[in-house]
């Protein structure tokens, strides 16, 4: 027998030991039945753990690890692992040898276990943050001030997004604004999206469960991008991947189950894509995709996904088709009957409430109001979607206002919309936003120059800061209204000085 050396810490191991370990190895590994081992960053170099990795199949990731020199001569038992991972072994060799699992939570909750680094992995882990190359901030891309580098510790992406990738901005780009779509870029690649906005992009001739879970996380992604950096960023990038995965269902073949799956959550990235368009103030680029999403969900007899779709389209054309948005709204409220729940009810009856302001009937708005504060009432419930979450007092007084100003009532919107800014939401940072630049709007209306002009002087860093075109144009309409020679008062010079040179920087 010839010497041989640990697998562990590198010493030389005796002529007669044929454990794989050496003595304090072998001690120190006695626990292991009870929780997997912290292994060096070495590790996952090893060619079969790479390699799976690179495949996306956790099974042939966990297999690996198995077989991994680390753990000796002997590749640990089936059983031992699955008592770590909570299953049991004849379920293991089924993830192992079966198809890549699709369940995002499972994912990470054995990713995490195992301990793999998340720089590596091919799915977001809860609560990781975003990262950014170094590099990426070079060039004359200073980071803004106060700003943290978002990097993951330790770890360099084999996926990092370029500045070229970025959509152009234009000449008054600043350097917050760049550092933010990296951010926002480096989040998708974070999920392991990227390769959908490069060229180009080979179409599966199959699709599985793992490219319907791909669409998913796509579009979580984007909702967490949007969130830290805004609409006018990620419209394009939401778009171009919007194309490239419908381009996959219309060209390759799957089965009926996941076809159903696959609709689902193709009509989720259309309404997706609608909104960022919505936010970044391009309308009419936004109802095809809705339209597009009520077909996919109907044709995956999806109602939640439909009643979504509708939704969003009686927001959208609230102000130029209002009969129709509240025939949205009314079709969303009939689809979700019997399983809707409060907050979904809510909203609902605040699209079809502004609706009716447009239309310029106060009694059909004071009905749905009505209504909606009955259902607010009703609190939140375990089955609400994640797209009512910012369905709150908050909201539901800003769609007071608004419909107040639609009514031509300014003195009733001004109290509405006061009582946002009295009592701020920190979770709907953007909508707050919103809502204090359309309270300028509402006191200029009551006649208030010097108040609309301190209030819009107050919100014009923030709205600079969260990048969404459709707050950008209501400020740009406050300063052409207060920039009018009979308004000029000291306040308002002010506040239009000030927007003029935020926005030539």
């Amino acid at each position: 027998m010839t010497h041989a050396n640990c697998p562990r810490c590198g010493g030389r191991l005796a002529r007669d030991n044929d454990s794989g370990r050496c003595a304090p190895c072998h001690a120190a590994e006695r626990d292991r039945l009870s929780a997997p081992p912290k292994v060096p960053a070495s590790f996952w170099e090893h060619e079969p753990v790479r390699l799976a990795l690179m495949e996306r199949h956790l099974g042939r990731v966990i297999r690996a690890y198995r077989c991994h020199p680390y753990h000796g001569r002997v590749a640990l038992p089936q059983s031992v692992v699955a008592g770590w991972l909570g299953i049991t072994q004849a379920q293991l060799s089924r993830v192992e040898n079966g198809p890549p699992l699709v369940h995002l939570d499972r994912l990470a909750h054995w990713a995490k276990l195992l301990r793999v680094p998340a720089g590596r992995l091919w799915f977001r882990l809860p609560d990781q943050p975003c990262w950014i190359d170094a590099s990426l901030i070079a060039d004359g891309a200073d980071r803004a001030d106060g700003e943290d580098q978002l990097t993951e510790p330790g770890e360099r992406s084999t996926s990092a997004v370029r500045m070229e990738n970025a959509p152009g901005q234009g000449g008054g780009a600043t350097d917050r604004r760049r550092f933010n779509v990296l951010a926002a870029l480096a989040g998708l690649a974070a999920g392991g999206h990227t390769y959908l906005l490069a060229e180009p992009v080979e179409v599966p001739r199959n699709i599985g469960m793992e490219h319907v879970q791909l669409a998913s996380s796509l579009v979580d992604d984007l909702r967490r991008a949007d969130a830290a950096a805004g609409a006018d960023l990620l419209c394009d990038i939401a778009i171009q991947a919007h194309t490239r995965l419908s381009a996959w269902a219309a060209r390759a073949s799957y089965s009926r189950e996941v076809g159903d799956a696959l609709q689902s959550a193709l009509a989720d990235l259309s309404i997706e894509a609608a909104w960022l368009a919505i936010d970044a103030d391009r309308r009419s680029e936004a109802r095809p995709y809705l339209n597009e999403a009520i077909t996919r969900a109907r044709i995956a007899d999806d109602p939640r996904v439909e009643v979504r779709a509708l939704t969003h389209l009686s927001l959208l054309i609230r102000e130029s088709q209002p009969g129709e948005s509240l025939h949205c709204a009314e079709a969303a409220l009939r689809v979700s009957g019997g399983w809707a729940t409060p907050r979904l009810t809510t909203l609902l009856h605040l699209r079809r409430a502004h609706a009716y302001a447009v239309l310029r009937d106060a009694s059909g708005f004071s009905r749905e109001m009505s209504k909606a504060r009955r259902e607010l009432d009703r609190g939140s419930h375990e089955d609400d979607q994640g797209f009512v979450h910012f369905v709150n007092v908050q909201e539901l007084n800003g769609i007071e206002g608004l419909s107040y100003l639609a009514l031509e009532r300014p003195e009733r919107a001004v109290q509405s919309l006061h009582s946002i800014t009295a009592n701020p939401s920190p979770g709907h940072r953007r909508n707050q936003v919103y809502y204090t630049v359309r309270l300028s709007e509402a006191a200029y209306q009551q006649g208030d120059v010097n108040e609309a002009a301190r209030i819009a002087l107050d919100v014009l860093p923030v709205v600079r800061q969260i990048n969404s075109k459709r707050v950008s144009q209501h400020l740009a309409q406050v300063r052409g209204k207060l920039a009018a020679p009979p308004q000029a008062t000291t306040t308002s010079r002010r506040f239009v000085d000030a927007y003029d040179q935020a926005v030539s920087v």
